[in-house]
């Protein structure tokens, strides 16, 4: 009677634990996120895509990462950097957030990571392609899911050398990704041998680009390169074919120039050629998968901002399972993440010890609707990372 009673206590002891062991899993509070985005502005259909790719990865996940549920706290950046210290400060001291991402301008993005520095607190950048980011204000609690502004330039200058192109003109918004896009190309093509003849912007986001098309008309390169994104690449790929400029001195660009706006620039960005860490006929088995996902998801085709905020969720997961959910491990996420083989929709790649993705990148022409792969302008190409000390 006693041994059987003893037996009795010493199982429902045990069944106690358990529950008591299963309701603290299950009683862990979510993770939050802090989502730091444009949702207005230029910028705003690439802050959504990459929210939208973000929540579809967490939700093939069943909506946890790394065992515990994700929480989110949205902020719209405005795409302003004057904003940025109080909006990514509020994220942080205010709503008690996490991990940052965010975000697409690089001027906004270079706010975010000195306060997320200063702050230990972990950041995903998801777009913005600020060389300092991963550069002089590298942490080790810092990652980057997209690029560095410097390997989509560097990648087409190289391309347009080889090509056997002599004389270029450049022409860019004025603020740090310009700035940086233009510097990656001049360094890869000027190495090539080719010739830089003017280096022409507009403040951002200004879109009145025809005194600076009548003076590339009048320079006569053997053609042009150019970063813009969003509104304003629509706009600008549309004024360069309306002034006569396409079929006499060919367009080239970073890819962002005719990813996500397509459909707006029409018959304008028929041929034109740009690189990329990303395609739309990648046509790979992980590629396809993602953008049935997506498009059944939310009635959208994906494009490059989807896909990098896809891999910023992915990474955090990678992180997150190394460190049992423990997002306060920061060492263990940063440990798992600096070894990791990432397998993305654009194809695997991993992290440059500055925590930027070491990638190939693609040789793209506009046909139809599409950005079709005719080529890899740079194998396994890794940003320098220069200035980075961790």
């Amino acid at each position: 009677m006693n041994l059987h009673r003893t037996t009795l206590l010493a199982v429902a002891a045990a069944m106690s634990m358990f529950t008591a062991s299963a309701a603290h899993a299950q009683g862990q509070p979510p993770i939050k996120v802090g989502l730091m985005l444009p949702y207005t502005g230029t910028y705003a259909a690439l802050g959504d895509a990459i929210e939208n790719g973000f929540k579809l990865y967490v939700a093939e996940q069943g909506g946890k990462l790394g065992g515990r549920a994700i929480e989110y706290v949205k902020v719209d950046d405005e795409s302003d950097p004057p904003k940025a210290t109080d909006n990514v400060n509020k994220l942080i001291k205010r709503d008690n957030v996490d991990v940052i991402v965010g975000t697409v301008h690089s001027g906004v993005a270079m706010a975010m990571a000195k306060a997320a520095k200063d702050s230990g607190t972990l950041l995903i950048v998801p777009n913005a392609g600020a060389g300092a980011v991963t550069g002089p204000m590298c942490a080790k609690t810092t990652f980057r899911s997209s690029f560095s502004n410097w390997q989509p330039g560097y990648a087409m200058g190289a391309a347009m050398a080889k090509k056997g192109i002599k004389t270029a003109v450049t022409i860019t918004w004025k603020y740090a990704a310009g700035d940086e896009s233009v510097g990656g190309f001049k360094e890869a093509f000027e190495k090539g041998g080719g010739k830089v003849l003017k280096d022409l912007t507009v403040p951002f986001p200004n879109v009145e680009f025809q005194a600076l098309l009548t003076e590339i008309a009048a320079i006569k390169p053997d053609a042009v390169y150019t970063f813009f994104a969003g509104g304003g690449a629509v706009k600008f790929v549309k004024d360069y074919a309306a002034a006569g400029l396409k079929d006499k001195i060919p367009l080239y660009g970073a890819g962002f120039l005719t990813d996500g706006t397509l459909e707006a620039q029409g018959a304008a960005a028929e041929g034109l050629m740009t690189a990329l860490h990303y395609a739309d006929g990648l046509n790979t088995p992980r590629d396809n998968a993602f953008r049935l996902a997506y498009a059944k998801t939310y009635k959208l085709q994906p494009d490059v901002y989807a896909m990098q905020g896809y891999d910023a969720a992915q990474m955090l997961g990678i992180g997150l399972a190394a460190a049992k959910g423990d997002v306060k491990n920061k060492a263990a996420i940063a440990a798992a993440l600096e070894k990791a083989t990432i397998d993305s929709p654009r194809g695997k790649f991993r992290l440059s010890p500055s925590h930027n993705p070491v990638q190939d990148l693609y040789l793209r022409q506009v046909v139809g609707n599409e950005n079709k792969v005719i080529g890899i302008a740079s194998k396994g190409l890794a940003d320098p990372g220069r200035g980075c000390k961790m």
